[in-house]
């Protein structure tokens, strides 16, 4: 191992998160480098632009040609494709189980699996139900987690992640920083990117 880590930051909601997070964990082992797994929420950084909603729903033309290239992308990486309905998914409870998740063995299986839920199978993250779904094909105790996620400790959690992100001057997902500072946004060139840290 080279000893650098890489902070991967990501939405649930967020579509090409789906193709970045599919991909980064392989890309890292064989380069050798650590992936932190930084969940936030895109909402409050949306909003702080003035939008209230995805940019791919406020410009029509530019949500058309996302769903084309995540159909072209998908099936280059030969993973599955859904659209869920609806876009934007509220991603607020998929994000704390995470946050319990990653403090734990499972946590980046889970959030492999939530977005193979979401972007895979068309399924909808959003309710107590879907996450006991998704826990439960990881054979977790579904209720002991989701009491969890409601803690006062995670939801602290997500806030200050989120808070740490717009103080990073991350404006979408997927993102990365480094630890010497820099700032990568989207997830093309994304072998590239590890690649780099390795040296």
């Amino acid at each position: 191992m080279h000893g650098a880590v890489l902070d991967f930051w990501f939405d649930f909601a967020s579509t090409y998160s789906y193709l970045a997070v599919m991909r980064i964990g392989p890309l890292a082992e064989e380069i050798g480098i650590r992936v932190r797994f930084r969940p936030f929420l895109l909402g409050p950084i949306f909003e702080a632009q003035g939008w209230t909603t995805s940019p791919f729903n406020l410009y029509p033309a530019k949500g058309r040609h996302m769903w084309r290239d995540l159909e072209r992308q998908c099936a280059i990486l030969n993973l599955p494709f859904r659209r869920p309905n609806p876009f934007p998914q509220n991603s607020l409870l998929a994000a704390r189980v995470a946050l319990v998740g990653l403090d734990e063995p499972w946590g980046k299986d889970f959030c492999l699996a939530v977005f193979r839920s979401e972007f895979g199978e068309g399924r909808s993250i959003e309710s107590s139900a879907a996450m006991s779904d998704v826990l439960a094909g990881l054979s977790l105790d579904a209720a002991q987690v989701l009491q969890a996620a409601q803690s006062d400790a995670i939801k602290t959690q997500l806030r200050a992640q989120t808070a740490e992100a717009q103080r990073l001057g991350l404006f979408g997902a997927p993102s990365f920083t480094t630890g010497d500072g820099e700032l990568f946004w989207g997830s093309d060139r994304l072998e590239r990117r590890c690649a780099g840290k390795s040296k």
